[in-house]
């Protein structure tokens, strides 16, 4: 249940009833236990989340082989973050908010954009840059140049061969990829080393 969801008050003693026996019935389980396992017991898995340094990822079972961005999460202060939003009105682009949480902007480019204020949780996660943060992001598209211009009209940021860069992140956008969602198809991270250097990691 959400943090903060008021949970309804029973209209009868039947519902009462009810309640108290589905919390009699709650079991819970420890960190360790295969999805194989959880599985088998009718769980289904939705949302994960996965964070390391300033990185923050959500992935969720999709019906492609390969995985596709939904969309990109930025960390704004508080006046790019309302100067996008003006932009995306401007635009005429979707903007949805999520009980003042999250705010979701429809690029009509095939991905949405997740914008944030400042916010407490964001802070703590943003100090955490120096051991571990994004630095580039690679993209494969049915359309580079359409889905980096949705990108850097969005933040009024250059766009060079399909690449804007956003802060201290590259996102490149690459040909040969499907028609909507891009795929995902490389990712760099600056990492601290335990020397007390940086260093950088590619995957793909």
């Amino acid at each position: 249940m959400p943090q903060g969801t008021d949970r309804p008050e029973p209209s009868s003693a039947g519902e009462t009833e009810t309640v108290t026996q589905a919390l009699h019935h709650l079991t819970s389980y420890e960190p360790g236990v295969s999805w194989t396992e959880l599985d088998a017991l009718g769980f289904k898995l939705r949302l994960s989340e996965l964070e390391l340094g300033a990185v923050n990822v959500v992935v969720q079972p999709g019906q492609w082989p390969l995985p596709r961005v939904d969309h990109l999460g930025l960390a704004l202060d508080e006046d790019e973050f309302f100067t996008v939003l003006s932009r995306a009105q401007a635009k005429d682009l979707r903007i949805q908010e999520h009980g003042g949480r999250r705010t979701f902007i429809s690029t009509n480019a095939g991905y949405r954009l997740e914008v944030h204020p400042p916010r407490e949780w964001l802070d703590e996660l943003l100090a955490e840059a120096e051991e571990f943060r994004l630095t580039e992001l690679h993209l494969l598209a049915d359309d580079p140049e359409t889905k980096a211009l949705a990108l850097a009209e969005l933040f009024d940021v250059p766009m060079f061969d399909a690449e804007v860069q956003i802060g201290d992140t590259l996102v490149r956008f690459l040909p040969g990829g499907p028609q909507g969602r891009p795929q995902l198809e490389a990712e760099r991270f600056a990492v601290t080393s335990e020397t007390g250097g940086s260093g950088g990691a590619a995957y793909s």
